[in-house]
């Protein structure tokens, strides 16, 4: 029973999907990098080669201070849709973060065809299940919120400053360095970086992953003390 139970949210999900919009090829990218609760913050063995890696090979430099001269609005408008696929990012990470295996709603919003109304989802930094019924009601939705691994300010401290607008858009809006969590979680974190915040420490392997994952992309430094504390986390990891 439970494997026809499998069987039959598996099937419903491809229908819901391609009735959304979803290519056959898109549809099997998606499933595929899809697992029951939020995988973001999971990691292969080659991820964490490579994070151990790039910990080693990042410039370091001293430790910035604080960024009077930081506003939000030097990323550009919160959220956008960078990829043309007629949704906005957040759109696109409740829907890739979510639970599959539970009840969810889709809608459509104008262009976007997985606008997520309801459903459930797992705070990679606590551990806590979070449940939308209603995702337009305002309350409800403020209990799952879009992080970013390294965030706005931190990149702003550590360089961003120095980019382009295209690249600053780019950055806030690239879903690699973007998860959804719980509300609380996220104001806790707020705009820290790895050496003034950490996850639980189930979560700290795939944290430090992803943050070293999006540093070396964007080539943005780090400095002994953050690289301390993402060694220390990366020394989590199997």
């Amino acid at each position: 029973m439970r494997a026809v139970r499998r069987r039959t949210v598996a099937w419903t999900l491809v229908v819901l999907l391609l009735v959304a919009g979803f290519t056959l090829p898109r549809l099997e990218s998606w499933l595929a990098a899809t697992a029951p609760g939020n995988s973001l913050l999971t990691s292969t063995a080659d991820e964490i080669t490579r994070a151990r890696l790039t910990l080693r090979e990042l410039a370091v430099a001293g430790r910035p201070g604080p960024a009077a001269d930081y506003r939000r609005a030097s990323f550009g408008k919160a959220w956008e849709d960078v990829d043309g696929n007629g949704c906005n990012q957040r759109d696109d990470v409740l829907l890739r973060d979510l639970r599959p295996d539970r009840a969810y709603t889709l809608g459509r919003q104008g262009s976007c065809g997985h606008d997520v109304l309801a459903g459930t989802w797992v705070d990679p930094y606590t551990g806590a299940e979070l449940v939308l019924t209603d995702a337009k009601e305002r309350t409800q939705a403020q209990t799952v919120q879009i992080d970013h691994v390294v965030p706005l300010l931190t990149a702003w401290r550590y360089g961003a400053r120095d980019w382009t607008d295209d690249t600053r858009l780019r950055f806030a809006n690239d879903t690699a360095n973007l998860v959804a969590v719980g509300g609380r979680a996220n104001q806790d974190k707020s705009g820290s970086d790895a050496a003034q915040w950490r996850p639980i420490r189930a979560a700290q392997c795939g944290y430090a992953v992803r943050y070293l994952a999006t540093k070396r992309a964007y080539l943005l430094a780090t400095d002994p003390v953050e690289k301390s504390a993402l060694g220390e986390m990366l020394g989590t990891c199997p």
